[in-house]
């Protein structure tokens, strides 16, 4: 019976396997080893219980980042601070106006609440616009603003959460403040709603108030900037094996430094970044510095004890060489700089 046309059959590579081995005319296939586990994903809420308290957002690159969740008493400080700074100004104003009596109280206090209002909303906005995320209050106490997507933070975002928070917290604070007249009714729907938008950030695990879910943000830590340390500046303890005598550095001539490029330069970096272990990669690093000795031509051999000082010490000879002709116009890609790529190797 024939096979459909268009249909292959596809026989099994277990199944061809087995008929190797029972015809004798093969070896014997080796047996299928373990299946690793695959890797656990990255989670996307911090399970811890205490503080800071962890979220996973990924960025349009692909790789998760981890923010700490900004804690309630910075927010909270954080907002005084951004209230005291405009409302100082108008204070000021304030008193000025009541003392020249042009205005009568009422109509000073009432001319306060606009100008508060027409200064407090731009002021959030422009500051968190101008700043990536962050008002004076919040760059004081260490916080900022962020996409909850992970994405970046829009102006859209921006003014959506600023403009809700004028119904969440100074509407009613100020009809409060104001002594406005309403019904027993009205009073308790305004100290209801007061309570519920105070209670919202305490009862949802990344601590976002109403105006944070219509814009899409979440308010998080200031990461600390961490640099890695500079592989060119040696501390007092690098340059050998732990417990090996401390030896002068080795020194380079020009020639010896004009052989490799700024690929190679790279390529070492990585591998001083990941000081050996073992023997094998302490053996490989041997090898490696080897290799460098014997294509630059340095004069004395390198020993397995003094490998790592020998790479350390070219490392930051080479990267200091090729910075400096690069100020006089010359870029040394890598080794093969100033003739074909069939020029040589090595």
């Amino acid at each position: 019976m024939s096979a459909p046309r268009g249909l292959v059959l596809r026989v099994p590579k277990v199944g061809r396997k087995r008929r190797d081995a029972a015809g004798g005319g093969g070896a014997k296939a080796p047996a299928p080893g373990p299946i690793p586990a695959a890797p656990a994903a990255a989670p996307l809420e911090g399970t811890g219980k205490g503080w800071p308290r962890k979220v996973w957002l990924t960025p349009p690159e692909g790789t998760p980042i981890a923010f700490s969740i900004a804690p309630y008493g910075s927010r909270v400080g954080a907002q005084l601070i951004d209230l005291a700074l405009p409302n100082m100004a108008l204070g000021v104003l304030f008193l000025l106006v009541t003392l020249s009596e042009v205005f009568t109280w009422q109509t000073a206090a009432t001319l306060f609440i606009l100008l508060s209002f027409l200064a407090r909303t731009p002021y959030y906005i422009l500051s968190e616009l101008l700043w990536n995320g962050a008002t004076p209050g919040k760059r004081m106490v260490g916080i900022r603003v962020i996409s909850a997507d992970g994405r970046r933070l829009t102006p859209q975002r921006i003014v959506a959460r600023n403009l809700l928070k004028e119904a969440e917290v100074f509407l009613p604070v100020g009809l409060v403040f104001a002594g406005a007249s309403l019904s027993d009714g009205a009073d308790a729907l305004l100290a209801l709603w007061m309570l519920g938008t105070v209670c919202v950030p305490l009862f949802n695990r990344r601590r976002r108030r109403l105006g944070d879910m219509i814009g899409g943000t979440i308010v998080v830590n200031r990461p600390d900037a961490a640099l890695r340390p500079d592989l060119a500046v040696k501390g007092p303890d690098k340059g050998a094996w732990p417990g090996a005598p401390k030896p002068p550095g080795f020194v380079f001539d020009p020639a010896q430094l004009s052989i490799y490029g700024r690929r190679e330069l790279q390529a070492l970096e990585r591998i001083l970044r990941n000081p050996p272990q073992n023997d094998q990669q302490r053996a490989e690093v041997l090898r490696v510095a080897r290799t460098i000795e014997g294509k630059i031509g340095y004069p004395e051999p390198v020993t397995e004890p003094r490998a790592w000082a020998f790479l350390t010490d070219f490392y930051a000879a080479q990267r200091e060489h090729l910075e400096s002709r690069r100020l006089f116009g010359e870029d040394r890609a890598d080794k093969f700089h100033g003739r074909g790529q069939d020029g040589g190797g090595g």
